[in-house]
């Protein structure tokens, strides 16, 4: 017979738990997949500017790689509208710095790896809220075998260094990291 006393309390403690988490005003953590750190009901629609090179070794395709990849995450991960005009906010830049550095120098002084690194100098100015304005460069690199020809992996390498560069910008603007 005390079980089943001891049964009745429990079902009567779940119960009375279940209720009053009811009757409670909800507090529910919100979470945004994207990694965004927007309020869609302040801001709508962001304008993306050209992106030109001004580096002293230029590789042509960069710049409209760099654009379609910024603006390909932005689509994908915010609800933003990109617009040619007036907007919320405003993504600027250039392409300061498209590098090669020998690495890993081996004993007879020739280097077994190159680095490119790609730099862009972004301004992201936002139109609504003061101090959320940012005016910094960021880098990333990539290594690659000094036996291979720039020519033959170039393409690759800029892809995977503009991925990194966006994720990098994403976060400082639009992510708000």
């Amino acid at each position: 017979m005390a079980s089943n006393s001891s049964t009745l309390a429990r079902f009567a403690a779940l119960v009375a738990v279940l209720i009053a988490s009811a009757l409670m005003p909800a507090c529910k953590p919100v979470f945004t997949l994207n990694g965004s750190a927007i309020d869609y009901t302040v801001y709508h629609t962001v304008s993306v500017s050209e992106f030109p090179i001004r580096a002293a070794l230029v590789y042509p395709p960069l710049q409209p790689m760099f654009e379609n990849a910024l603006l390909d995450y932005i689509a994908r991960n915010t609800r933003l509208q990109v617009t040619d005009g007036p907007s919320d906010l405003r993504i600027e830049g250039e392409i300061t710095g498209y590098t090669l550095s020998p690495q890993a120098v081996t004993e007879d002084g020739y280097g077994s790896m190159t680095r490119l690194t790609i730099t862009v100098r972004v301004k992201y100015t936002d139109e609504k809220a003061e101090g959320k304005d940012v005016d910094q460069s960021f880098s990333a690199y990539r290594e690659f075998p000094s036996s291979e020809m720039l020519t033959d992996v170039q393409d690759s390498l800029c892809e995977e260094i503009c991925e990194e560069l966006v994720d990098l910008i994403f976060n400082a603007t639009l992510g708000d990291w």
